[in-house]
């Protein structure tokens, strides 16, 4: 036997079923606790072509997210609890019933949206707060909206309120307790990298070469 089937074998006794779906918990070595979404392990099933790999630093989906917050009058940190429960920041994240991207959206969904390739981490930010924006105002109360995003407005509307599924009350709770900043919990931040100092090389008056941050003259 092959090792690659012996290490398969091994994580398949070690795993419990359907240890890849959803969310999960994860304690980091200092004892903090992070919340994981597993979008980015849902994969198509075999043979299915992957996307591409983005060309996009993590920083730069700080930026998309901002824009639209500001755009839509949301919370960025609501957009981004919702992305790191979704697809744990992965572009590529696909799962298994072919949600796709940062903010996991439904091909028809998508197509709703105007987003024409929904692993392009711009375009899947401004449709996933776009649609997230649209439940907010049907619905009036972040946990609904958010059970809506996760199960459909008609499921909630049905329910007249979040749906009796565990995998939505899951979904909700995680992903508001990532946005009201629960101390058990940690909301990812990707901030712009510091940029690095202008560097001046220059003679002087004794000829003697400097360096320095501070412009000549």
């Amino acid at each position: 036997m092959s090792p690659w089937r012996t290490v398969a074998l091994l994580l398949a006794a070690v795993l419990p079923a359907g240890a890849v779906a959803g969310v999960r918990l994860e304690v980091l070595p200092d004892g903090r606790k992070v919340i994981v979404g597993d979008g980015a392990k849902q994969r198509s099933s075999p043979g299915v072509r992957r996307p591409p790999r983005p060309r996009a630093a993590p920083w730069e989906m700080e930026v998309w997210i901002r824009e639209a917050a500001d755009r839509l009058a949301l919370d960025p940190d609501l957009i981004r609890a919702v992305i790191q429960v979704e697809s744990d920041f992965d572009p590529r994240a696909t799962s298994h019933k072919g949600a796709m991207g940062l903010m996991q959206l439904m091909p028809e969904t998508a197509a709703s949206l105007a987003v024409r390739d929904p692993y392009d981490p711009r375009q899947n930010i401004r449709g996933g707060s776009d649609y997230l924006s649209r439940m907010l105002r049907r619905f009036g109360r972040t946990d609904l909206a958010l059970a809506a995003y996760n199960a459909g407005p008609e499921a909630v509307a049905r329910h007249g309120g979040v749906p009796p599924y565990a995998e939505t009350r899951d979904y909700v709770e995680k992903v508001l307790r990532l946005h009201r900043h629960d101390p058990d919990f940690r909301l990812r931040r990707y901030p712009p990298p510091t940029p690095r100092p202008e560097v001046y090389l220059y003679r002087d008056p004794n000829g003697s070469l400097v360096m320095t941050t501070d412009p000549p003259g």
